[in-house]
């Protein structure tokens, strides 16, 4: 299941597309350290992320 990425700044927007992520699995098994990486992506986009995540009883990892 491939879930559609949340709302998030357009930096990471732009980001996750260059990055090849596409969706919030995508997003949570490349994990917090790897996304923060990414120019672009901030604190706030890996909150927005964990929040949908834990919503669907999924995790982020490091």
């Amino acid at each position: 299941m491939d879930t559609q990425l949340p709302k998030t700044s357009n930096p990471a927007v732009r980001a996750f597309e260059q990055a090849g992520i596409t969706s919030l699995e995508q997003a949570g098994q490349a994990g917090a350290a790897a996304l923060l990486a990414l120019h672009g992506v901030g604190p706030k986009a890996i909150r927005i992320l964990r929040e949908e995540l834990a919503a669907r009883g999924l995790e982020m990892k490091p």
